[in-house]
């Protein structure tokens, strides 16, 4: 057990790996002030759709979040140098999770996976060596315990696993997820003819599938690494151009970095380090691997959740965050919101378009707990204004391009109903599938 979890080996992917998630991390966090998205998702709504629970996480008034995105681009710079790397790693690991937390409008997986990733990145010993924490103390180390290789290949193996079963259901394998998807990028320019293919968009859809499953096996091995690199080169690529996700698909790139020899590496980055000997001794803290076990452990089975909900995740959600469901399946719907005065009985039909941007709009009637927190903040809102108000709704949702069916039971007063965290919302109608 000692020499798996605790022989030392060569640091290179991890350093490499350091200042190549620094870059990133930086990119991101500028990239989403530039592009406006800080903008558009935390300071122009009148409010956020919190993650339920943490709804103590609000944006920061007036310039605030532009500087909190200032502040983590530049943690990502120091992350990048090595400078304050531990403040640096683990100021960035909180801001970073209170934003995926206070907002889940623009919900995306890599932003899940990048919260993990920074809170592992928290503990690691990354600025050993090509940093200016270990320029200053004039100590470098070129070693790492190999439980740093196991807990990233570990959590990129669930990652790409869970990606490639869920897509095994009909509307995948038939290519009905991939047209609607395609469809939607006709006016790309050069590429957008190219993606209406019809043998474009069966490739998409085999192999997604073979891809999520194979590629890290196929890395493991010595005999097919080499082309599995370049393979995750075209996938990853082919995804940053065409469904533009940010930096999930370089990060998945770099991951990379872990299944190469030190000796590869070296001579790819030209990183030349002295000679040195790989110590005797091999200090081991016996509850480090109880710990990744345990943290693995769990992101085994949270994905799993769904299947101890009634009825379907693709019609519920339910289940659906956190599980690695990645572009996976097209979803929208349609509300109308009322509240009953429970005083008087009057009914009123409440005009949620003001309150939301288009973006807001668009991503609340096809989730089931944008629709409860809307029902809360109307119940709110009418509080304010000296009114006691039940609320109602009626929606209808489709998935994958199918025909609109009943979502709500609109009998149910969905203001004075609790959220159930793990289990079935049972205002949610039966799905047609």
């Amino acid at each position: 057990m000692t020499s798996l979890w605790f022989k030392k080996i060569d640091n290179t992917p991890l350093v490499l790996w350091r200042i190549i998630f620094g870059f990133l991390i930086a990119a991101e966090t500028f990239g989403a002030l530039i592009t406006g998205w800080v903008h558009d998702t935390l300071v122009s709504p009148t409010f956020t759709f919190n993650f339920i629970g943490f709804e103590f996480l609000q944006p920061l008034p007036g310039w605030g979040m532009y500087f909190y995105f200032f502040a983590m681009g530049c943690l990502g710079v120091m992350v990048l140098l090595g400078y304050q790397y531990r403040r640096a790693m683990l100021g960035f690991a909180l801001m970073w999770s209170c934003v995926y937390l206070m907002q889940k409008t623009a919900y995306n997986n890599h932003y899940y996976l990048l919260m993990l990733v920074s809170w592992m990145m928290v503990f690691l010993p990354a600025h050993k060596t090509l940093s200016l924490d270990a320029s200053a103390q004039n100590k470098h180390e070129y070693t790492m315990p190999q439980w740093v290789k196991i807990v990233f290949i570990g959590q990129i193996w669930i990652v790409f696993t869970y990606a490639a079963l869920a897509k095994i259901y009909p509307a995948w394998l038939d290519g009905t997820v991939a047209g609607i998807f395609m469809r939607s990028k006709i006016n790309y320019p050069i590429i957008g003819h190219w993606l209406q293919a019809p043998w474009l968009q069966t490739g998409i859809t085999f192999g997604g599938i073979l891809f999520d499953a194979l590629i890290i096996p196929m890395l493991l091995w010595r005999r097919t690494r080499a082309l599995a690199f370049v393979l995750s080169l075209v996938f990853h690529l082919f995804n940053s151009v065409v469904f533009q996700i940010g930096i999930f698909p370089y990060m998945s790139i770099a991951f990379g970095l872990f299944f190469f020899p030190s000796s590869i590496l070296s001579k790819r980055f030209r990183y030349q380090r002295p000679a040195y000997q790989v110590p005797k001794q091999q200090p081991s803290k016996g509850w480090i691997p109880w710990v990744i076990v345990t943290y693995l452990a769990v992101q085994i089975v949270l994905p799993l959740r769904h299947h101890f909900i009634p009825d379907n995740v693709l019609w519920t959600e339910e289940g659906h965050r956190l599980s690695w469901r990645m572009m996976l399946r097209s979803r929208s719907g349609q509300i109308t919101y009322w509240t009953i005065d429970q005083n008087t009985g009057q009914k009123t039909i409440y005009p949620i378009k003001p309150l939301l941007s288009d973006k807001q709009l668009k991503m609340l009637p096809a989730h089931p707990d944008f629709i409860w927190q809307m029902a809360q903040r109307i119940k709110a809102l009418e509080a304010d204004n000296g009114r006691v108000v039940s609320v109602f709704a009626s929606g209808k949702v489709k998935v994958n391009g199918s025909e609109y069916h009943p979502f709500i039971d609109q009998n149910i007063d969905l203001a004075n109903t609790p959220w159930r965290t793990w289990g079935h919302q049972t205002w949610i109608l039966p799905g047609p599938f």
